[in-house]
């Protein structure tokens, strides 16, 4: 949980997150991506749609696409916790 919290403040600001700060983080996380066109996919850990999908706007990373790595990042460690 220590990770995240030191990783957290580059997501404080979903609308100012630079992309490759959100790639190292997903990276962390959940290993190397898997690179189509414009697309960094994601594995993820738990049955279901196991991906995660971000991509650019520019330099910086979708407001929205922020949102759903700090969700998947948090019901990670509330997994790990068990």
């Amino acid at each position: 949980m220590l990770s995240f919290i030191m990783n957290k403040d580059l997501l404080l600001d979903i609308k100012n997150t630079k992309f490759h700060d959100l790639v190292k983080i997903c990276t962390k996380y959940f290993g190397k991506p898997r690179i189509r066109g414009s697309h960094y996919i994601f594995k993820t850990p738990w049955q279901g749609d196991p991906r995660i999908n971000i991509q650019k706007d520019g330099k910086m990373a979708k407001p929205y696409q922020v949102k759903i790595i700090i969700k998947a990042i948090e019901k990670m460690e509330i997994e790990n916790e068990k």
